[in-house]
């Protein structure tokens, strides 16, 4: 089996031409593709979230699967399928006939839990095939009030001056922000001790209060704070200034080169389903991606938009998973 068969996105165009496409790729296709691609979609499809509802992941699916749905003129069902860290619900749909009709909502925490856990009921990496990139964002780089800092730069030093002695806090040993603060550490060559944490919530209120010096977190999550006066911001964790921090410049620009991290989201499907029923997916979620609500939507969640390739996705998903389980491998980062 390919590690994530390829499966072309057609451009967006006028009607009329892309039409022609959806033509030429039925004629590249084989009959059983061929079939697939007159008949797509011939009833509802189910966009299966494997979280609870109101989080980032159920809105921004509840917001696309609307959109998705009034395109191809049938009902895109959202389902929740919360538990063991998304594997559950990531379990069923691997298990789904893959035909289209049946989707998977994920984020960037579908790939550290990859990194970490062993024995998932699925390969995380061959079950699928990518579909559409939705969007991404940076986290925030933070510390607290009384820390004697106001730059990037000043924290590293004060870090290289006290080896160990800054503690940062994550919302739980694996989660994408105790890998993004590690890999932050590890890239401008300090020394921090990881504090994790059940959740955000109570982190943040450590951070207020001064008992961790140090916390990378999602915008909406940390923004709020930051506004009120709480805590310090002192860069985003993206390679280039957002739309979500503006004012905020990159970390790697500020004594930390080439790092990168942050969020993202992205729909999969089954392994094996039929290219052409791929790409006519990704052609119109990022034709969604266009439209100004959505622009909106994602903004005040943390995120903007990021259309791309099955391919592309692909790429970016498998890369995130080599890379998170190397670094756990070298800092023995292991599932609770």
């Amino acid at each position: 089996m390919n590690t994530f068969p390829p499966a072309r996105a057609l451009p967006l165009l006028r009607p009329g031409r892309r039409a022609a496409c959806l033509a030429a790729a039925l004629a590249c296709a084989g009959p059983a593709q061929v079939l697939a691609m007159e008949a797509f979609p011939a009833r509802p499809i189910t966009l299966i979230v494997p979280n609870p509802p109101g989080g980032s992941n159920d809105v921004f699916a509840r917001a696309i699967g609307k959109r998705l749905g009034d395109a191809l003129g049938q009902p895109v069902v959202v389902d929740n399928k919360a538990g063991a860290g998304g594997s559950v619900g990531a379990g069923l749909a691997a298990r789904a006939q893959p035909d289209g009709y049946t989707l998977l909502f994920v984020s960037s925490t579908y790939t550290t839990n990859a990194a970490i856990q062993t024995s998932l009921p699925f390969d995380p990496v061959h079950a699928f095939a990518p579909v559409a990139m939705v969007a991404k964002g940076p986290m925030i780089l933070t510390v607290n009030n009384e820390l004697p800092v106001k730059t990037p730069q000043e924290l590293l030093a004060l870090a290289k001056s006290q080896p160990g002695k800054l503690n940062y806090a994550s919302s739980g040993v694996g989660s994408i922000n105790h890998f993004a603060t590690h890999q932050y550490a590890q890239v401008a060559g300090v020394q921090m001790t990881h504090v994790p944490y059940k959740g955000m919530a109570p982190a943040i209120n450590d951070l207020i209060g001064g008992h961790i010096q140090v916390l990378i977190a999602s915008g909406p999550s940390i923004l709020p704070t930051v506004k009120a006066g709480k805590v310090r911001a002192l860069g985003v964790t993206s390679a280039t200034p957002s739309a979500v921090a503006p004012g905020l410049a990159p970390l790697a620009a500020n004594g930390a080169p080439g790092y990168e991290s942050g969020l993202w989201w992205g729909i999969l499907t089954p392994s094996g389903t039929p290219a052409p029923v791929v790409a006519r997916l990704n052609t119109e979620i990022n034709r969604i991606l266009g439209q100004d609500e959505i622009k909106d939507l994602l903004l005040r969640e943390g995120a903007e938009p990021d259309p791309k390739t099955p391919d592309a996705f692909g790429a970016q998903l498998r890369g995130d998973i080599e890379q998170w389980r190397r670094i756990a491998r070298q800092a023995d980062i292991k599932a609770d």
